[in-house]
């Protein structure tokens, strides 16, 4: 059950996702103690940059937490370029306690060439868009920030892309790009090594969820938006 000592976090999907993408991940979080928050980003086909999203995101915490409210924050895929977006250039910087994100194109992906529009442009390879991010992502540690990929991510090419010169950098061998916030369910012994004491200062249950897929049930998420 949510913890009053605890932000409350807000999960960022990526492109062509809705809040949806986090039916594991938002109870799981739930079920350790935070007050989960999503919004479906519209478009999401990346037919409008990403700072234009990442404006959304910013509307989305000014209009439900108070001004002095700390969050943490998660994105996913295209949704941590997003979050980096509304961290580095919105004000975000200010509001966020703990960002994480989660097998996101830092340094771009080739697989953003086979869509011709501007959020996929602004993906690729080299972009002006990401050069400018990265430019100035030492303010990152500011944060407790940390990046999670898999190598063996075959959207985010090369897989590399999604580590991060700053904060802490976790590498998860997880075999799918989806599957690093929507897996199976795994036997008993694989979900009793979740079962230990979660420090509140950190966000390491997510890691530990990416790890294991552990599917919760018997609670839910209050998503907003």
């Amino acid at each position: 059950m949510p913890s009053g000592d605890r932000n409350p976090v807000v999960l960022i999907h990526g492109i062509d996702d809705t809040a949806a993408i986090f039916h594991k991940m938002a109870p799981y979080l739930y079920l350790h103690g935070w007050q989960v928050y999503s919004l479906d980003l519209k478009p999401n086909n990346g037919d409008i940059g990403l700072d234009r999203l990442a404006q959304q995101v910013a509307d989305f915490v000014d209009r439900t937490f108070a001004p002095d409210q700390k969050i943490d924050l998660v994105g996913f895929s295209m949704g941590g370029i997003i979050s980096r977006y509304y961290v580095q250039r919105l004000g975000g910087i200010d509001r966020v306690d703990r960002f994480i994100t989660i097998a996101s194109p830092h340094y771009g992906t080739w697989t953003a060439y086979f869509r011709p529009n501007v959020g996929a442009a602004q993906m690729r390879r080299g972009s002006l868009f990401l050069a400018d991010l990265n430019r100035d992502a030492d303010m990152l540690d500011r944060l407790n920030f940390t990046s999670i990929w898999t190598p063996l991510d075959l959207m985010i090419v090369p897989a590399a892309s999604s580590q991060m010169p700053v904060g802490k950098c976790v590498q998860i061998p997880v075999s799918g790009h989806a599957w690093m916030v929507n897996r199976f369910a795994q036997p008993a012994g694989d979900r009793r090594c979740l079962s230990g004491t979660v420090a509140v200062d950190r966000l390491d249950q997510l890691k530990n969820f990416c790890r294991s897929g552990l599917m919760t049930s018997g609670e839910s998420a209050t998503l907003g938006g």
